[in-house]
């Protein structure tokens, strides 16, 4: 079975981060938010979006990118970073079990750096319409999850 990660980097909206950790409990996989957040992960609206889910996200928190990278060590080829400028689809990529799916804040997406740093490893989903500039977090992490699952466990 799959154990991809996914990783949310600075989440401002807590409804976002509910609905992406009751994904991540529908797929048995753990949830790494990395600081700053813009709430409290025991508000209430987490919960809400989360239902009675939340207390079974195998969740873990950083306190920076460096900091997750530091503690992780990660293989960088098996970091795909979301990001909207990017040319390659996640359609274009082979994940396997020890991925890790990063997603950026609501409104910012990925500090530059970090999309400096690993411009390869950076992938978007497609949208096919130029009144869009974006999709919503939740949608975008459960897309893509669902895509690495796809690859994983049902090629």
């Amino acid at each position: 079975m799959s154990k991809f990660k996914i990783v949310l980097v600075a989440p401002e909206i807590p409804g976002n981060t509910g609905s992406i950790g009751r994904t991540a409990v529908a797929l048995d996989l753990e949830l790494i938010l990395i600081k700053p957040l813009a709430f409290d992960i025991d508000e209430k609206a987490v919960r809400r979006a989360g239902l009675d889910y939340w207390k079974y996200v195998k969740l873990k928190t950083y306190e920076s990118f460096d900091d997750f990278l530091e503690n992780e060590k990660p293989d960088p080829s098996k970091l795909f970073l979301f990001s909207r400028f990017a040319t390659k689809t996640i359609f274009e990529t082979t994940i396997t079990k020890d991925s890790y799916l990063i997603f950026g804040s609501e409104t910012k997406g990925l500090p530059v750096e970090v999309k400096e740093k690993f411009a390869s490893q950076l992938v978007t989903l497609p949208m096919n319409s130029e009144h869009i500039r974006s999709l919503n977090l939740a949608n975008a992490a459960t897309a893509a999850a669902y895509e690495a699952l796809r690859q994983i466990d049902f090629k």
